[in-house]
């Protein structure tokens, strides 16, 4: 697909840079239509200025993701400013990590209206627009974490391994039929602030070995989402799995 002028739809993760901003920046830079969307307006805003000052055009639509009448009206406002939706990038997630021992439900809670509803409530939204126009692309962010557990991950792992496998049922179900490409991103471990969101003080001492590693950027990520978006309608890239060459 050539993205010059495509509407694509980018969730980022609460207002954060990380992989949604530069995903934002790439695919704008090349000439795609692309809609910001988080709970915080401010860091949006700024990242619009960056894109229209480098001669892009993007879009801000404030919603949380955990709630399906949110998505239901950034879909309703893309198709209002651009009349369709080409693609969306689905980037929202949270990673909490602690031993299932000390029961911090709230945090496990979190994690599936984020890493999976989240997941789903963007699918909803979009789909219908993808299957009348009978082409399109669903890009969700799952993880190695969706493979291998690693310690604290009891939580976070199944729920990047239902976003996975939910990738893999869309993409059986929609491309034979509607055209529509679906594709699971898989990172290791990406120079992002997820783990700033970890309270367990068991989990934040065995990952100080892990944090003097050269971690992936999230350009990279970014590389792997255009090279996804950017097949020819005959291929749909299914699995993307990402390591930095230091993480064993």
């Amino acid at each position: 697909m050539d993205i010059k002028s495509k509407v694509i739809i980018i969730i980022i993760t609460g207002a954060s840079s990380d992989i949604g901003e530069a995903a934002a920046l790439k695919l704008s830079m090349n000439g795609a239509k692309v809609v910001l969307s988080a709970r915080r307006k401010d860091k949006l805003n700024e990242l619009k200025k960056t894109i229209e000052k480098k001669g892009g055009e993007a879009l801000v639509v404030i919603a949380d993701v955990t709630k399906m009448v949110d998505m239901e009206k950034l879909v309703d406002k893309t198709l209002e400013e651009y009349g369709t939706v080409h693609a969306i990038i689905n980037n929202a997630g949270l990673m909490p990590l602690s031993f299932v021992k000390n029961l911090k439900t709230d945090e496990w809670e979190k994690m599936v209206d984020v890493n999976i509803k989240g997941v789903l409530n963007g699918v909803a939204a979009v789909l219908p627009t993808l299957i009348k126009n009978k082409q399109g692309h669903i890009i969700n962010i799952s993880s190695v974490a969706a493979y291998r557990y690693f310690p604290g991950g009891a939580v976070y792992c199944a729920t990047k391994a239902a976003v996975k496998m939910f990738s893999e049922g869309l993409r059986q179900e929609l491309a034979p039929k509607y055209g529509i490409c679906v594709t699971s991103i898989e990172p290791g471990a990406v120079a992002t602030n997820l783990m700033d969101t970890i309270t367990d003080e068991d989990i934040l001492g065995k990952l100080s070995e892990m944090q003097k590693m050269t971690m992936l950027a999230p350009e990279d990520i970014t590389e792997a989402i255009y090279y996804a978006l950017t097949q020819p309608s005959r291929v749909n890239i299914n699995d993307v799995y990402i390591m930095p060459t230091e993480q064993q």
